[in-house]
């Protein structure tokens, strides 16, 4: 059966899966040249030039308040300085890439089951059963990962303080989020992103960059790969309504994150941790699936 939807629109969700499910084990690599913050205020700063100049060239409307700008301003430094932020520190303390890429897949159930008392929505029995699921998962990946190569206990109160930061984000969105232009909304969100790391920036011992022509490729894929191909695609994806197909893609992103780190940087993933990656994967569609 021919589809009236465009040949990019249909493969927009392996490009996007690729994209966002490399962002890690790039992010990773990158760290041999700059350290975490450097690398950030980096990234952010060419995003916020392109968006303004897409946002000189289209003109989309403006938030129309102080309250308006503030949601924008609050769920972009939520993601792009906490969320990222602490990743990149999980990452540079040892933090291997398939286990914070799965880590960061509990967000839809914790976002489930603090809805109700920000919300108003109902959690349930399979809310609670997801995230027991989605923990031992975690767990098996953590313990097996740790038998190969154990990461800093910082690490991981750098990754629950970024899972946290995402989480926040979302519940925020879904109480406060307006519909606002794609390039203002990411304007506004990388803009109070990039200021929001400017302070640890600031405590960073190390400020100094290793210019190279791979570290060059590093920020390239950042900046175009992730933070404007893939999260172009996202939106386009949920404007022409696959939310479902959108929610699905991001069970991949630990299993694909992994292999591609492997690749790339030589992680090794027991097969425990691929069994607990599975039954992680199967918390979230539990905890996330809605009633028939």
């Amino acid at each position: 059966m021919s589809s009236d939807r465009p040949v990019w629109l249909q493969l927009a969700p392996f490009i996007f899966l690729l994209l966002w499910s490399g962002g890690y084990g790039v992010a990773k690599v990158g760290l041999a040249y700059a350290a975490p913050m450097t690398i950030l205020a980096l990234r952010f700063g060419l995003v916020v030039v392109a968006m303004a100049v897409l946002w000189a060239a289209l003109r989309p409307p403006l938030p129309q308040s102080r309250a308006e700008w503030g949601h924008l301003a609050i769920v972009g430094l939520l993601i792009q300085s906490v969320y990222f932020g602490m990743s990149y520190c999980a990452l540079e303390a040892g933090v291997a890439v398939g286990t914070l890429a799965l880590l960061m897949t509990l967000q839809p159930i914790l976002v489930a089951l603090i809805a109700p008392r920000w919300t108003g929505e109902r959690a349930g029995l399979k809310q609670w059963s997801g995230l027991i699921l989605g923990l031992v998962g975690a767990g098996m990946v953590i313990g097996a990962r740790s038998a190969v190569e154990s990461p800093s206990l910082m690490g991981f109160v750098f990754a629950m303080i970024g899972l946290g930061g995402i989480v926040t984000a979302s519940l925020w969105e879904k109480r406060f989020g307006l519909r606002h232009h794609p390039v203002t909304s990411n304007l506004v969100g990388y803009a109070a992103g990039l200021l929001g790391i400017l302070p640890l920036l600031a405590l960073q011992e190390d400020l100094s960059i290793n210019w190279s022509w791979p570290f060059v490729g590093v920020l390239f894929y950042l900046v175009v790969g992730n933070s404007l191909l893939a999260v172009g695609l996202l939106l386009a994806m949920i404007r022409v309504g696959d939310v479902a197909k959108v929610s699905a893609l991001f069970f991949l992103v630990p299993p694909l994150a992994a292999v591609i780190a492997w690749v790339m940087l030589g992680e090794v993933m027991p097969p425990l941790a691929w069994g607990g990656m599975a039954l992680a994967g199967v918390g979230v569609v539990l905890a996330t699936r809605k009633a028939a």
